[in-house]
């Protein structure tokens, strides 16, 4: 016999016992016409009522095994299942936890992975956030986590073992520990909140390589020193061309390893004066990252302004407001993109507006200057365009504000 499974908008339930019991007559007067009329009643009522019993306990269990799939509804084997698949073991909230510095000068460009095991001699931690030696040989401060629960205290420099077994000449070389002393756990992390992190881990969805590698790029956690606006993923025909100002380079090549499925799509310049190249180390195996480092474009302005207020006295306290917003302006636009004269407008007015009000603004003209050169917009358009590859930059001293 075939049971229908009931859904409903809160999930699958039950079916009736009496839809059980009409299915099952129907189901045995199918191989069995007679079946109803052979037998006395009390004893077909007996048969149908302990099949129906055992259809309604079958059918309980189909609907618990349905239930089951949903962090929600996961009994605690099914949830720890889940946590697995999805790298969330139960408890790192709460568990202990560390902050431990790899070090290898020898090393520069190692990848120390998600899930790397070190010890106080006591006690294990999982390293929870994988991370790259830098060119001085130091990973940035990357966390671990007990991989049992408890209270304890982790003095400083006292997580110096290294579990997770290193390939040679690296398994001599290379030292971890831990600068500042680790954070004990203060409770245990209970089922409401494991379920709730499985939930939010199931609804993560990836945006592709290029958010990815933006979102790893410009995680100060990840890569240090980045300036979030000179990271910009292009596409060619070629593959992603990935642009990336500041940084350790070995800590922007293992960034793009780690958020890169096919390391063959990443492409560098054709101005190969442009291009870094950083050898990362995943043992056994070493890649040849290349990124680009985008180059400055100096820029400076001047902007002519007017007013149809007569005898206005407030023009020097015009030029200081405007001068600084137009420079911050040039200096917020991301690498590689066009520099625009009507947002540039925009800025300026919105910070005279205190002195002088947009109606009043009778005049406002810009000349720009890219690396000694006057630019002017692209033709139908107030878009002046800059080398693709390359960021827009004012310094304090490159904006230029005066009344016409």
């Amino acid at each position: 016999m075939t049971l229908p499974v009931v859904m409903t908008a809160s999930g699958p339930v039950p079916n009736s016992p009496a839809a059980l019991n009409s299915d099952l007559i129907a189901t045995v007067q199918a191989e069995d016409p007679d079946f109803t009329a052979n037998l006395p009643g009390l004893l077909l009522e007996d048969l149908t009522s302990t099949g129906t019993a055992a259809l309604a306990q079958m059918d309980q269990a189909r609907v618990d095994a349905i239930n089951s799939v949903t962090p929600l509804g996961a009994n605690a084997f099914i949830l720890a299942q889940q946590g697995v698949m999805l790298g969330i073991p139960q408890g790192q909230p709460t568990n202990t936890s560390v902050l431990v510095v790899f070090t290898d000068i020898t090393a520069p460009g190692y990848v120390i992975p998600v899930g790397f095991v070190v010890s106080d001699g006591t006690y294990q931690y999982v390293v929870r956030d994988g991370g790259v030696l830098a060119s001085d040989g130091s990973t940035a401060p990357l966390l671990a986590v007990a991989n049992q629960s408890g209270t304890w205290s982790v003095p400083s420099g006292s997580v110096n073992q290294l579990v997770t077994s290193l390939p040679t000449p690296y398994n001599t070389t290379m030292t971890v520990s831990n600068p500042q002393a680790g954070t004990p756990a203060t409770s245990t992390e209970s089922p409401q909140s494991y379920r709730s992190r499985i939930m939010v881990a199931n609804q993560v969805a990836g945006q592709g390589t290029p958010d990815y590698l933006k979102t790893l790029l410009t995680n100060p956690a990840v890569v240090p020193g980045v300036t979030p606006r000179l990271v910009s993923i292009l596409q060619s025909v070629f593959g992603w061309e990935v642009l990336c100002g500041g940084g350790d380079p070995y800590q922007v090549a293992g960034a793009i390893y780690a958020g890169t499925l096919d390391l063959s799509t990443i492409v560098g310049s054709n101005t190969t004066s442009r291009n870094v190249t950083v050898t990362i180390t995943a043992s056994p195996n070493q890649y040849n990252i290349t990124y680009v480092n985008p180059p400055q474009q100096v820029v400076s302005i001047t902007a002519v302004w007017n007013t149809n207020l007569p005898n206005f006295t407030a023009g020097a306290q015009v030029n200081q407001l405007g001068a600084p917003a137009i420079q911050n302006y040039i200096n917020s636009i991301i690498v590689g993109q066009p520099m625009n004269l009507n947002a540039m407008s925009a800025a300026f007015q919105a910070a005279i507006a205190s002195v002088l009000p947009v109606a009043n603004l009778s005049a406002l003209t810009f000349t720009v200057t890219i690396n000694g050169s006057v630019v002017t917009p692209e033709a139908g358009t107030e878009l002046i365009l800059g080398d693709p590859e390359s960021y827009f930059q004012a310094s304090n001293t490159a904006v230029t504000v005066t009344q016409g």
